[in-house]
């Protein structure tokens, strides 16, 4: 499994850097995002190490079906399933991509606002 030595996250894949698992497959592993932007705030990421979604997608769309799943799967322990939630990627640093380890956040347990700051 392909990991990067200074990537955040591969490190909480190793488990040198503790996390608030929620879920965990062969993988995948969601934990808490330590900045929660909603009442559920969930990160699901591969554990190979990928730098973006769109690139994950042309290489390994498996994965990406994977990472999708458990998302799902994080939505319905959270209790927010039925409610509704939202799975949001940000794609590179213009669209605000900060760990370049692809990650999907998992966003619910209350009403969401719109997606963005609309159109300028």
């Amino acid at each position: 499994m392909p990991t990067d030595s200074d990537c955040l996250f591969c490190k909480i894949v190793a488990g040198a850097i503790p996390a608030d698992t929620v879920y965990e497959t062969d993988s995948v592993l969601a934990f808490r995002d330590i900045t929660p932007r909603a009442t559920v705030h969930v990160l699901v990421i591969p554990k190979s190490h990928e730098d973006t979604l769109g690139q994950m997608a042309a290489d390994h769309p498996a994965g990406v079906a994977d990472l999708f799943a458990a998302a799902r799967e994080v939505a319905r322990l959270e209790g927010i399933e039925e409610s509704g939630y939202r799975v949001v990627s940000n794609v590179g640093a213009d669209a605000g991509q900060e760990v370049f380890h692809v990650h999907v956040h998992v966003l619910g347990g209350q009403q969401l606002g719109p997606v963005g700051p609309g159109p300028r």
